[in-house]
């Protein structure tokens, strides 16, 4: 008799395939050396729409996702490279 994989397994396994990093909250100050932008600019460019928004844990506690802020890096990269 055939086994099949627990739909929640397999889920698991397809989205781990489909990101190779794992999820991470990282706070403000790894996000300003990551990007190497001032806080001001970080929050300019969430109000922009243009940088990944925090998450709320609290109501004083702001994290990021270290997968979108590093995957915002990486789309600043490619567009240098398109532009060249």
């Amino acid at each position: 008799m055939a086994r099949t994989a627990h739909p929640l397994r397999k889920q698991t396994e397809q989205s781990s395939a489909q990101s190779e990093r794992p999820l991470r909250f990282i706070k403000l100050a790894e996000v300003k050396v990551l990007t190497t932008l001032s806080t001001s600019e970080i929050y300019r460019r969430i109000a922009a729409g243009r940088f990944p928004k925090q998450v709320m844990l609290g109501p004083k506690s702001a994290v990021w996702i270290e997968a979108e802020i590093l995957a915002w890096c990486d789309s600043l990269v490619a567009m240098r490279v398109e532009a060249a």
